[in-house]
């Protein structure tokens, strides 16, 4: 995974040699840690005091080494496991608020239709006068309020949903490589863990078997040879030293595991302070076009609210009597 590769240049920082107490002690007794589910842990009652890696930070690769109870089953599901998760999750969520501006988007550009429709209604066209340009100008400011809505909608799809949706398009991909990578680090681990395990179980064998012909020999319970005792003796040797060569193989595969849990760990927190980071962007992007989009709507009833200062009761009258009048004369008595 390319970007994953490409980032923590500086993670040797956090390697096992690096950090001493804090990486899995290749020296430990068994006495002083304990396995669970193939992972060698400090034991509770023995634990070294550890520092964090990331102090302070709350840090992805401070808090996910253990395994939790799954409580969709009886199984147990990996801390690295519930990052991937959360990663998925986030896509998930950047996905939906995406549709949800589309829906915006929708509801704007439906506004603006029936605006534009109705700023063609021919009702009370008629009116006349300065109260009649002012009306007309009404009707021209929902013209305008319409173009307003769809360049907003227009710049929504491109500048708020369009990058939401499109950001990080094979992240899912990338994802389940990830995990995969992990998963086989994991699955090594647990290999190299039962062959200690098996080399364990060997040289108690070995062991057992030597005590128990040493014994038969002391009280003459055999007849088994000094060289049956010699050969009972290298073969518990060699299961010791078998148990030896297993347990450093299982260390280098947990330090292997270690070191890419680490660098993966922080890679994806750094995923995801970038995602947080562009959708507060992208939602700031679109505040501001709401701010832009309302002041250009003011813009569009400003020639209204200046028609309407201008309506002259008086003066309309006027101008309608001029055009309309049938005559100045007044009636007058009748004369006998």
């Amino acid at each position: 995974m390319s970007n994953m590769e490409n980032s923590f240049d500086d993670v040797s920082y956090f390697s096992p040699q690096n950090l001493g107490s804090l990486s899995p002690g290749k020296k430990q007794s068994k006495e002083n840690t304990i396995t669970i589910n193939c992972v060698t842990f400090p034991h509770p009652d023995t634990m070294p005091e550890q520092q964090l890696l990331k102090p302070t930070e709350w840090s992805y690769c401070d808090y996910f080494w253990a395994d939790k109870k799954d409580p969709q089953g009886n199984g147990t599901v990996a801390g690295f496991e519930l990052l991937l998760q959360k990663q998925l999750k986030g896509k998930q969520m950047q996905k939906e608020m995406s549709e949800f501006v589309r829906e915006r988007i929708k509801i704007e550009e439906e506004y603006a239709k029936n605006l534009a429709k109705l700023s063609q209604n021919s009702l009370a066209a008629q009116e006349e006068g300065s109260l009649g340009e002012a009306w007309a100008q009404v009707k021209k400011s929902l013209a305008d309020e319409a173009e307003v809505h769809l360049k907003f909608s227009a710049k929504l799809h491109s500048e708020v949903e369009k990058p939401l949706m499109n950001f990080r398009e094979n992240f899912k991909k990338d994802m389940k490589k990830c995990d995969h990578h992990i998963a086989d680090l994991r699955k090594q681990l647990a290999s190299r863990y039962a062959s200690v395990e098996k080399a364990r179980k060997a040289l108690t064998e070995r062991q057992r078997d030597l005590e128990m012909k040493t014994q038969q020999l002391e009280i003459k319970l055999s007849n088994k040879t000094e060289e049956d005792i010699k050969k009972a003796r290298r073969k518990s040797t060699q299961a010791g030293d078998d148990l030896m060569r297993c347990v450093d193989l299982y260390n280098q595969a947990q330090s292997k595991w270690f070191e890419e849990m680490v660098t993966t760990t922080l890679e994806l927190e750094r995923l995801e302070v970038e995602r947080v980071e562009m959708i507060r962007q992208h939602l700031c992007q679109y505040t501001q076009l709401r701010h832009e989009t309302d002041m250009f709507n003011q813009s569009t009833v400003e020639p209204v609210d200046q028609l309407l200062r201008k309506v002259d009761p008086a003066k309309d009258r006027e101008l309608w009597v001029r055009e309309h009048k049938t005559g100045n004369i007044r009636p007058v008595d009748m004369e006998i």
